[in-house]
């Protein structure tokens, strides 16, 4: 079995599935996305998965297209990169499959934007719509930091700050859900707990285990098939009356903090995969 991994600095976590590999005896080649030079239009290497864990998604994004189009199986797929790494392709792909999430509005200029903050009430929660670790997010609570934000976003000029993703705020209980779905199946989940209400453990969210209910399990898996399935983590906000609303779905997971509170093997759960996709 010839297993590729598309990778470029090396973290936490594609250590810990280096040594899972290792620990199964199985070869694996890095595959340097700095270094890497593709010739689209002739096949390069051969093998029999290949699993992504770059850190850009734009190197992500474009070599999974060009592996894909030689004919090689990937994990995840560009599919699920592409959907996962923009989260209005993620909210619209959720509503599409009938997953609840949080309601969102879109907007296209500062002037509609702020009609559509309005509209929902405040606070709301302004993203980017490509983005991670729970950077650039703003919770609007007024009208005055809402034209304070919507300008400097206008300032910036970028194209990712023109489109104006805008999602309703849940009153969580300071704390919420990490699930990692793998294949078909939800392997474990932790709480993010926080007294700030961006709760992610790059940012000092504290983990601990969440139990994996039947209810939690068809959600995420759902959720993680919604949007083209595979290795996935799956964001989960507890709505007091709605219950479960899915937020966001991440395709090159980070698990460093979750094996320890949860008790399961999740590199060698991603390895287990590999093999089944290989085969």
């Amino acid at each position: 079995m010839k297993i590729g991994i598309l990778c470029s600095r090396i973290r936490v976590e594609e250590k810990m599935i280096f040594e899972a590999l290792e620990r199964r005896g199985l070869p694996y080649d890095l595959l340097d996305d700095r270094e890497l030079v593709l010739d689209m239009g002739c096949r390069a290497f051969d093998y029999d998965v290949v699993l992504e864990r770059c850190i850009n998604h734009s190197r992500a994004l474009y070599a999974l297209r060009i592996l894909e189009d030689w004919g090689l199986r990937c994990v995840n797929s560009y599919r699920a990169a592409d959907t996962c790494g923009n989260k209005l392709l993620t909210t619209s792909a959720l509503i599409r499959h009938g997953v609840p999430s949080p309601r969102t509005l879109v907007a296209f200029t500062p002037e509609s934007a702020l009609r559509a903050i309005e509209t929902l009430g405040y606070p709301v929660v302004l993203k980017p719509a490509i983005g991670s670790w729970g950077r650039l997010l703003s919770k609007i609570n007024d009208r005055e930091a809402a034209e304070a934000v919507l300008e400097h976003k206008e300032v910036l000029g970028t194209y990712h700050h023109s489109i104006f993703y805008i999602q309703e705020y849940i009153h969580k209980p300071q704390r919420d859900i990490r699930a990692f779905v793998v294949g078909d199946r939800t392997i474990a989940a932790i709480y993010r707990h926080s007294e700030h209400w961006i709760t992610n453990t790059a940012r000092g969210g504290l983990a601990s285990n969440c139990p994996v209910t039947p209810e939690l399990d068809d959600l995420c898996v759902r959720a993680a098939q919604a949007v083209g399935g595979g290795i996935l983590a799956v964001d989960v906000l507890e709505d007091p009356e709605r219950g479960y609303l899915v937020n966001e779905v991440n395709y090159t997971m980070e698990f460093r903090n979750s094996v320890a509170p949860t008790g399961v093997d999740i590199p060698m759960r991603i390895v287990d995969y590999l093999v089944e996709v290989a085969r």
